[in-house]
């Protein structure tokens, strides 16, 4: 049983995500509570429900932000009940489980950052040691099968206070709980029976990272990003501001009072050869040889960009998740699209040529969508989005990787 337990806990580690994560993975978990031991119990032999006391230590790795694996230990203490014949049993449990954390898939960011929910199963090794009346050396081996669920309050970005309500059943069982019957019963019991345990306890998360899997959300980051992004083009608006109109933006201006219509050098002063203090032109439109600001800060430039296809959010192989580096484009739909509010766009995804057409058809649709989905949760009304999939895109060499990288994209369309 221990070759098995370290076998799987060994493809476990080899079988994980290698790539780097933006969350903790490692957790430690303690906990302790009451349980009920059903059937069997020997004829005069009772348990209090529930009864005092048992405990578990553990350590958990979570693959990725929804699933991971959980390596475990448990000890009960099987007394009788005061209308009970007196006897004392020892309880030992280790076990291998998988782990769901059923928060982030049933999507609990979109409302809470503070409760969770983890589901657990597996199996693993348990020995019961009956002390009195009878005392067993060996104990009563069996295979433990485990399944339960896990409440979570967050209290900081270390730690997390947990409930849990676990179901273990057992295989090839011989003795009653009590161990009134000795292990060598001549009738041969095989028992396939219950421990029911509830506990509190605390979860410690290791780490560097600012947040554990368990309250990881993938959607919040990309929002983040946006609003990161976002903050920086407003800068740059920003700083590209020209007050007095001379075509150079006020950060660069050293007289950000010239005379209307004045030519001016590359620092913003008024053009005066002769040094009379007079400008020696303000007749020459400004706008035929400076960058105009509505172009600079307005929508026309984004529109450009957008209709000569500047513009595209790109995916890595195989994927439905934006290049960070593309949200910037996401950025600049967005800032046209609450600009013009009569605007309407439509998304069309592309993949590459690899793989099955039917397949890159679908997934050029998730592709679209996906940047669909992030549009809308930066506040532009699904109703004046249209998404298709544009299948792939044979307009490039499908052997050469640098182009593929090119078509993997969604590109837009104003209307």
């Amino acid at each position: 049983m221990r070759k098995i337990i370290f076998s799987l806990i060994l493809l476990g580690a080899i079988t994980a995500n290698a790539q780097e994560k933006n969350y903790n993975q490692w957790s430690v978990e303690a906990e302790a509570g009451v349980h009920k031991p059903a059937n069997p119990l020997s004829t005069g032999y009772y348990t209090s429900t529930p009864s005092l006391w048992q405990g578990g230590l553990g350590v958990r790795y979570m693959i990725n932000e929804k699933f991971g694996l959980k390596l475990d230990a448990g000890y009960n203490s099987i007394k009788n009940h005061d209308d009970s014949q007196d006897f004392e049993s020892k309880y030992f449990r280790t076990s291998l489980q998988g782990v769901v954390n059923l928060g982030n898939i049933l999507d609990f960011r979109s409302w809470t950052n503070t409760f969770n929910v983890l589901a657990h199963g597996g199996m693993g090794y348990s020995v019961n040691k009956p002390n009195s009346p009878v005392d067993f050396n060996k104990g009563d081996q069996m295979l433990n099968f485990i399944v339960g669920i896990t409440p979570q309050i967050k209290l900081s970005d270390r730690v997390a206070l947990t409930g849990d309500l676990s179901l273990i059943n057992h295989v090839r069982q011989s003795t009653p709980w009590d161990g009134a019957q000795p292990i060598n019963d001549t009738r041969g019991l095989n028992l396939n029976n219950m421990l029911v345990n509830a506990s509190v306890g605390l979860t410690f998360y290791l780490g560097k990272k600012s947040v554990h899997a368990d309250w990881y959300s993938e959607e919040d980051v990309i929002m983040s990003k946006l609003d990161s992004l976002n903050q920086r083009l407003t800068k740059v608006e920003n700083d590209m501001n020209d007050t007095d109109n001379d075509g150079i933006a006020n950060y660069l201006d050293e007289e950000p009072n010239t005379v209307a219509n004045a030519a001016v050098d590359s620092k913003g002063r008024a053009v005066d050869v002769n040094n009379d203090g007079i400008p020696d032109t303000m007749l020459a439109p400004l706008d035929a040889r400076y960058a105009n600001k509505a172009d600079i800060q307005g929508g026309n430039i984004i529109k450009e960009l957008i209709d000569n296809g500047y513009v595209n959010v790109y995916f890595r192989f195989n994927s439905t998740t934006p290049e960070d580096y593309s949200l910037q484009s996401v950025n600049y739909l967005i800032i046209y699209m609450n600009e013009n509010p009569d605007a309407k766009a439509e998304l069309i995804g592309y993949a590459d040529e690899l793989g099955d057409v039917s397949y890159n058809q679908k997934l050029s649709e998730k592709r679209a969508n996906k940047v669909q989905e992030i549009l809308v949760a930066a506040g532009i009304d699904a109703a004046r989005l249209t998404v298709r999939g544009g299948g792939e895109d044979t307009s490039v060499d499908k052997n050469s990787k640098g182009a593929r990288q090119l078509v993997r994209r969604v590109t837009f369309k104003l209307k």
